[in-house]
């Protein structure tokens, strides 16, 4: 997954061949959660199975070995690209160590990451709510004495802010 440019800074400068050597030669191109191997399509049920054609057997999402599905697999599954990450297991880029870091498929990175990413989101919208209170005050509460129209265009023409008259 590529670094965004705002968080290059945060990577040490061989993050790629840290990352190659966390995905090809520690993990020998399988995702060290589930065994999905790189760069190959996978059959799968949406629900985590899938099956394994080198073993010759359904998985489960955490690699164990499953039943045959007793489903229709034709009409539930699909195929898809399997791509590896380097993970950060703890979260923080800046920390490189090997013992933190693993190769995951995209399905178990973001089962991974969700709960960072849930954290991440309501941060992001405190601060949007924070900038919002600190540039234009705060937030309108619902009434009938809005400003008209020709007072709203005086305001910022990127927002539609509406403010209560006092």
């Amino acid at each position: 997954m590529p670094i965004r440019p705002e968080h290059a800074f945060l990577y040490p400068i061989d993050w790629p061949h840290i990352s190659r050597f966390i995905r090809f030669e520690r993990a020998r191109g399988r995702c060290e959660h589930c065994g999905r191997p790189h760069g190959r399509r996978v059959f799968h049920l949406g629900d985590g199975r899938w099956w394994d054609p080198d073993r010759l057997h359904w998985r489960a999402g955490s690699g164990r070995r499953v039943r045959r599905p007793t489903e229709d697999i034709l009409s539930r599954g699909r195929w898809t690209p399997v791509v590896l990450a380097c993970a950060h297991l703890y979260h923080d880029p800046t920390d490189s160590d090997y013992r933190k870091l693993a190769a995951l498929c995209q399905r178990c990175h973001m089962i991974h990451d969700a709960a960072e990413h849930r954290r991440r989101r309501c941060m992001n919208a405190h601060h949007r709510r924070a900038l919002g209170d600190l540039f234009y005050g705060p937030y309108p509460m619902l009434g009938a004495d809005w400003i008209t129209p020709t007072h709203a265009s005086m305001l910022d023409d990127d927002r539609l802010l509406y403010v209560r008259l006092s």
